[in-house]
């Protein structure tokens, strides 16, 4: 296996994970991505359009945008975190401008916090082509190595094409692989299986708001695409019969009553109210929602049709790798996360920062995490002795090697954290069931799992989605309120002695505890 040396290693290939490497590259590093797909289409940025979270530097119109966060972020957000995202976000996204041809705003100027995301990407691409970043596509990682001291110094992976391995050498790497959608069928979705989460835990790094993963997509049943189309839809059972739905911005209360009606049924959403201009608007900035409907000859404004709720998890949740400081460490020496991988409560708090907050985020953490990269490879001593591989389940099995199911075990894991009767409902008695069967299931693959080729990158990813579900219904359990995005059917307000982030890790025994005052002081 040949190896490769570099200054910092970026694993990842979407919006934080592009930005990270030209912040890198930026500060004087030599920067290697590795991507499970192809840098500019993989991931769930290229298939939507993305907005951002856009404030003017003017501390009166700052302020009250904080002060709106902080409030949805139901006590557990950090506003000095808000300020620093809306600043570099503010400061960075016009950058990509010879890359991207932003549109007018209609008054003379460009509109640029709402982005299309084919473009966006490939815009992203080009710049970090630009900046002299290397990227290797298809190149799936699946463990991270460390010194003897435990300081990580890059990752081991194979190629998706010809399933050889790869080994990079770095003095710093940014795990910015999304996050987790559990194999839920959510459009751009597929690779977000939780590997970062998974790696970041086998080298020591904790995670944080694991709770909050309940988010989904309203799309049509045959295909995941965006959710815009629906503001204004009405939903209809098979029969005909109008199903009363709370309007969108009820949150839980409208996707509930959706999901106790799929329980029942199919469900049909009819369009033919939503607003004039929406179809013009639509095909501008999400061409691949109306793309989907007319390979299937419907008319998405015209016909009734067949809606699914596609879970989001993680990804417009807000759970992920704690940081422990202001330069998005992990705790774990030469270890870094940014985007959808890390935790979002610094900015998103209990509640979705889906759409402008969390693209503000992967931008910023991007950058932040990018240069604390690249700062600690110029100083960095580099490493000469064998490296440890710190990859277990999946990969070294405990036990003699068996065959394993893994779209069982992936399907069991999705199930238990997206399916409605438990993801709507959750109480005591759906959640400890599903932490049994997950634990049944860490422990199959992590005694006996065993796969070679490409076969080997499927079996690692089962593993990470099986760690992740656990680590979700773990804090799901332990925060016994209700909260922002976390609902408990039998325990439906919130607690005020609740109101701190709850942090997560383990392998073999998951484990869940409050984040202690010391802590929260190293956070910000």
């Amino acid at each position: 296996m040949s190896v490769t040396t570099t200054d910092v290693l970026v694993i990842g290939g979407g919006m934080a994970a592009a930005w990270a490497a030209i912040s890198a590259a930026e500060a004087g590093a030599r920067v290697i991505v590795v991507d499970k797909g192809a840098m500019g289409t993989s991931g769930v940025t290229a298939t939507g359009g993305p907005g951002h979270w856009w404030v003017p530097p003017y501390p009166a119109l700052r302020d009250e945008a904080i002060a709106r966060q902080t409030d949805k972020a139901a006590g557990l957000g950090d506003p000095a975190w808000m300020e620093r995202i809306l600043d570099l976000t503010w400061r960075h996204l016009p950058t990509i401008a010879p890359f991207y041809p932003f549109g007018s705003d209609g008054r003379g100027g460009r509109f640029i916090n709402g982005v299309r995301g084919p473009e966006y990407m490939r815009a992203l691409r080009a710049f970090a082509v630009v900046r002299g970043v290397e990227i290797r596509d298809h190149h799936p990682a699946l463990e991270l190595i460390a010194d003897h001291d435990g300081r990580v110094i890059g990752a081991r992976g194979q190629t998706l094409r010809d399933a050889q391995p790869w080994d990079v050498r770095s003095a710093a790497v940014v795990l910015a692989t999304g996050g987790a959608a559990f194999r839920s069928g959510l459009i751009g979705s597929h690779g977000c299986t939780g590997d970062g989460h998974l790696m970041a835990a086998e080298a020591g790094a904790r995670l944080s708001g694991m709770e909050f993963s309940i988010s989904y997509s309203l799309s049509p049943a045959w295909a995941s695409t965006r959710t815009l189309p629906y503001t204004g839809a009405r939903f209809y059972d098979a029969a005909g019969h109008e199903i009363d739905i709370p309007p969108p911005r009820t949150g839980h209360r409208h996707n509930q009553a959706l999901g106790a009606a799929m329980l029942k049924g199919p469900v049909f959403a009819d369009l033919v109210d939503a607003p004039r201009d929406l179809p013009a608007v639509l095909r501008r900035i999400q061409p691949l929602t109306a793309a989907a409907f007319e390979r299937r000859g419907v008319d998405l404004f015209r016909d009734r049709f067949p809606v699914l709720l596609f879970g989001e998890g993680t990804i417009r949740g807000s759970g992920g790798i704690d940081l422990v400081d202001d330069m998005c460490g992990t705790g774990v020496p030469g270890l870094y996360a940014a985007g959808d991988a890390a935790t979002r409560e610094l900015v998103a708090g209990a509640s979705s920062g889906g759409g402008a907050v969390n693209s503000a985020w992967a931008l910023s953490s991007g950058r932040i995490a990018g240069a604390a990269a690249a700062g600690e490879a110029r100083h960095a001593t580099r490493y000469d002795g064998a490296p440890r591989a710190l990859g277990q389940a999946g990969l070294r099995p405990g036990a003699s090697v068996r065959a394993i199911d893994t779209a069982a075990l992936i399907r069991r894991a999705g199930d238990a954290i997206h399916g409605y009767d438990k993801a709507f409902w959750r109480r005591e008695a759906t959640l400890a069931a599903s932490a049994r069967d997950l634990e049944d299931d860490w422990r199959l693959i992590a005694a006996h799992g065993y796969a070679a080729g490409r076969s080997r990158v499927e079996l690692r990813a089962a593993a990470a989605v099986v760690a992740t579900a656990r680590w979700v219904i773990a804090s799901a359990h332990e925060r016994r309120e209700t909260r922002g995005m976390h609902y408990r059917d039998d325990a439906r307000t919130a607690d005020p002695a609740q109101a701190r982030r709850l942090i997560s890790g383990g392998l073999d025994e998951v484990w869940v505890r409050p984040l202690t005052p010391a802590r929260a002081e190293v956070a910000a």
